[in-house]
């Protein structure tokens, strides 16, 4: 059931057709222009272990996500020798690496030190689906039954004085939550442990993307105005629950 509910999450069209042939964006990937890092705005990439991700940079924030993952993680460009980009996570652990010519390297836990990534296809721009607000209250009260299977206690996810232009924003919101508290409770030592601290978890509006653990309450602010950039990462979720 967790499988479905997570699987049913809309984040942009399908990739059933790709954007253009696959030759063509190589070739673009041999491209410079203006000093920039070469490459398609938005493609399908896969890693030397298969892992296929979307990587985005058609908006002003570039954005990636994993074809096994319905996180989508907002990237951070820094300048590296040689003209190379790299690209970091909210908590500014590198992802990226992207050399002049379009090449890409993936950073993980499992690979800190790299492994190399090829084009795959054509990809579409990663956007959040509109909801309604019995939407959005469905989508919360998902979140709240995945948590409170893997924490063993009820966790109530609620929102206050949500806007129509926001409601999209705080259902991804609360479905990263619930990523970050299943990750969590993976922890081999004392994973659980941290719900012990809080049971509800409210989502408000502000300018900027914060978390905050107080009186028993998980408080995550989103900024509409930045799109998906404008809520916090399940990494920086994680940190502020666990007390890091």
């Amino acid at each position: 059931m967790v499988a479905a509910l997570l699987g049913a999450v809309a984040l942009g069209a399908p990739a059933a057709a790709d954007a253009g042939p696959v030759d063509r964006l190589r070739d673009s990937l041999a491209r410079r222009s203006g000093g920039q890092v070469a490459g398609p705005p938005v493609a399908r990439f896969v890693s030397e272990e298969g892992r296929v991700f979307v990587l985005d940079r058609t908006q002003p924030t570039p954005m990636l996500k994993f074809e096994d993952s319905p996180e989508v993680w907002v990237l951070a460009p820094s300048p590296a020798p040689r003209g190379d980009v790299i690209y970091k996570d909210e908590l500014g652990e590198p992802v990226l690496r992207a050399t002049r010519l379009g090449g890409l390297t993936l950073f993980s836990d499992e690979r800190p030190n790299g492994e190399a990534v090829s084009l795959a296809g054509g990809g579409f721009p990663l956007r959040l689906a509109p909801l309604s607000p019995g939407a959005l209250g469905e989508r919360l009260l998902q979140a709240s039954y995945r948590s409170g299977r893997v924490a063993r206690r009820t966790i109530v996810f609620e929102a206050r004085r949500v806007t129509p232009a926001g409601s999209a924003l705080v259902g991804d919101a609360a479905l990263v939550t619930s990523l970050a508290f299943i990750r969590m409770a993976a922890e081999r030592r004392g994973g659980r442990s941290v719900f012990g601290q809080f049971n509800i978890v409210r989502f408000e509006e502000g300018k900027k993307p914060t978390v905050t653990l107080k009186d028993g309450v998980l408080r995550i602010v989103v900024a509409p105005s930045q799109g998906l950039a404008g809520r916090p990462s399940s990494k920086r979720i994680m940190q502020v629950a666990a007390g890091r």
